[in-house]
């Protein structure tokens, strides 16, 4: 493995690496008692989907640490030569993305939204809860009435250019409709002519009573975890804004 060509995940629990081979080896481990949760198996399951631009899988490698109490995991892929868009998946500046960037994008996750699967991103109760724990005394009806199938963390850290391939298959699963789109769009909120992009590319989701949902949710998110910091995110004030739109228009289509 090139140490040279490594990277880190957003949340800092993996590690990849170029390998001399050219592919790309993502390292991760976890506490021993979590190896039957979602995340642990989404990258091999996720190696079945078809029509969707992410890196093929070659071969997974798992070894029990027991000294530590953790289990390792090894995933070599297609080595990617696109990078990620933005380290951290929060963009600040407007990325150079082709007309054919967008519609790559759009024709992959209509793909994955058609996959069938009992993997869950994202169960009705969480989003009810994380809604209501901001938003509860708007009285808004939290039933989702759409579900699809998404990749659940989908920000410019887990997308590439020039080509628009997908990475980190960890949290896919069944969830709102809408859900990767207004993720996406809430990363774009510091450079509105990107999150106005996304809701153009996206309009049929993001109007739909789920997207809507879905976009309150990742507002809620936001504002909980950051009205009390002494240094808030950038994206606190955009996100109250947008917030009083949603909120809005779920009032409209109830």
């Amino acid at each position: 493995m090139d140490e040279s060509r490594s990277a880190y995940g957003t949340q800092g629990s993996t590690i990849g690496f170029a390998t001399s081979s050219d592919t790309w080896v993502r390292i991760a481990w976890t506490d021993a008692h979590d190896i039957h949760g979602p995340s642990w198996t989404g990258t091999e399951i996720a190696s079945a989907i078809t029509g969707v631009k992410k890196p093929e899988l070659f071969r997974s490698y798992r070894w029990v640490d027991r000294v530590r109490s953790v289990v390792w995991r090894a995933d070599e892929t297609e080595l990617i030569t696109s990078r990620a868009i933005h380290s951290t998946g929060l963009i600040n500046e407007e990325p150079d993305l082709s007309v054919a960037w967008w519609d790559s994008l759009g024709s992959s996750l209509a793909a994955l939204a058609a996959v069938e699967t009992e993997r869950v991103a994202m169960a009705q109760a969480h989003l009810t809860r994380r809604i209501n724990q901001v938003f509860g005394d708007e009285g808004i009806d939290t039933e989702v009435d759409e579900w699809t199938t998404a990749h659940a963390d989908l920000h410019f850290g887990n997308l590439t250019a020039p080509d628009c391939y997908l990475l980190d298959w960890d949290s896919w699963g069944r969830a709102p409709r809408g859900l990767d789109a207004a993720t996406l769009w809430g990363h774009c909120l510091l450079v509105p002519s990107v999150a106005h992009r996304v809701q153009a590319e996206f309009v049929d989701d993001l109007s739909s009573r789920s997207g809507l949902l879905a976009q309150l949710l990742f507002c809620s998110n936001v504002i909980r975890l950051n009205s009390s910091k002494p240094k808030p995110s950038p994206l606190l004030e955009p996100v109250k804004k947008e917030a009083v739109r949603v909120l809005h228009a779920l009032g409209a289509n109830a």
